[in-house]
């Protein structure tokens, strides 16, 4: 075991995305005829990408339809959160919207396929909401949070909202009706100061 664990140390390739901040995590699993190892988190090599703060929550969804969208969603601070989100089983479609206050790229959003089968995940700093769209049906993601949930602080953006331009892959099958009452932005919408 100790031999696998010196192998592992590196064991993430973080790509950079034109929203300064976001990035995607490649995993790199260690392949045998039994399967694989991977590490899933390392507070050391994460460090360097933002990610300081002890993990404090860690959160499971599951959505059954394909097409089901859930989002935007995101903290103000003092609760504000660096996330990572993973695909434990399924496809879908991340994204990220860029709220921090005075940043070049405010409203600006990115997506990736993150999957069960391409390990890859999204690294979320603090100032972004997130969302998502299930490709597949049974799509579990699992969520680790630098802070844990806030009822106070919790904020959200309607994901049909004109001033971000979300572009879905597919026409959207399922959203609560607590995603669809989410606000629009308007001149009064609050940035996320950083």
């Amino acid at each position: 075991m100790e031999d696998l664990e010196v192998k592992q140390k590196n064991r993430f390739d973080f790509h950079p995305t034109p929203l300064a901040g976001l990035s995607v995590v490649q995993r790199k699993p260690l392949d045998d005829q039994r399967g694989f190892f991977c590490r899933f988190f390392c507070a050391e090599e994460f460090q360097g990408y933002g990610f300081k703060k002890p993990l404090a929550q860690i959160n499971h969804t599951h959505t059954v339809k394909k097409g089901a969208v859930r989002g935007l969603h995101f903290q103000y601070p003092p609760h504000a959160e660096f996330k990572i989100i993973s695909c434990l089983r399924g496809e879908v479609y991340d994204i990220a919207v860029d709220i921090r206050k005075g940043s070049p790229t405010f409203l600006q959003w990115h997506g990736e396929i993150i999957s069960a089968s391409n390990l890859k995940s999204l690294l979320i700093p603090e100032g972004f909401a997130h969302g998502f769209q299930t490709l597949v049906e049974d799509c579990e993601l699992i969520y680790l949070h630098s802070v844990p949930f806030n009822d106070h602080s919790e904020g959200a953006i309607n994901i049909a909202d004109p001033k971000i331009g979300v572009v879905w892959p597919m026409p959207i099958t399922d959203i609560s009706d607590r995603d669809l009452r989410h606000p629009f932005i308007t001149e009064k919408f609050q940035a996320v100061e950083i």
